[in-house]
């Protein structure tokens, strides 16, 4: 059982006996005294593809989803179909372009530690790695005498995604970018 002040991204529970997967989470807390803590959680329905909107206070139970979690590798795109093979015993599983919405930025061919959430070895969805190594594309010319100081600018990765870097990158380094906020971590 897990709390709504415990959900996070990416998390799977049951709402009315479905898998939900947790897309978002946003925290209120009211400044009037003694008022609870808000939860606005965003769930896609993992079968129908559904959005949820619910509005949650901390104390409230999610039963766990009963899924089987396999570690798979993404292996090809067919047409608007990704491929991914289990580490394990080899099998394959198709998503469409659609099941995995903002995920598809941070696939690369090869790329390990994906987790397919399969229910009666049918797969609903995908569990990224924390992290993925991806190289810039396409930025504005590295400033001379740029520090790590706070300062960004737009640079476009090998998926097409875009991110802020730190002014000093140039085109053709690999940077590490968190799957969950979608921001640069660090150079590789």
């Amino acid at each position: 059982m897990a709390k709504a002040g415990d959900l996070k991204r990416g998390m799977v529970v049951e709402i009315n006996g479905i898998p939900h997967a947790v897309k978002h989470v946003d925290v209120k807390s009211p400044s009037s005294r003694g008022a609870a803590t808000l939860y606005k959680i965003r769930f896609t329905n993992l079968k129908t593809g559904q959005k949820l909107d619910e509005s949650l206070k901390g104390d409230d139970f999610f039963k766990d989803a009963d899924l089987v979690r396999a570690k798979v590798q993404f292996s090809y795109i067919d047409g608007d179909n990704y491929i991914f093979m289990n580490s394990e015993d080899y099998t394959q599983y198709t998503l469409g372009r659609e099941e995995l919405e903002d995920q598809i930025g941070y696939l690369t061919e090869g790329l390990e530690g994906i987790v397919a959430l399969l229910v009666d070895d049918a797969p609903l969805g995908l569990e990224l790695p924390s992290s993925v190594q991806l190289e810039i594309v396409e930025t504005a010319p590295a400033i001379k005498g740029a520090t790590a100081s706070g300062r960004t600018k737009t640079a476009r990765l090998t998926t097409g995604i875009e991110i802020q870097v730190p002014e000093y990158l140039e085109p053709g380094e690999v940077v590490k970018v968190n799957t969950e906020t979608g921001k640069f971590m660090s150079r590789v």
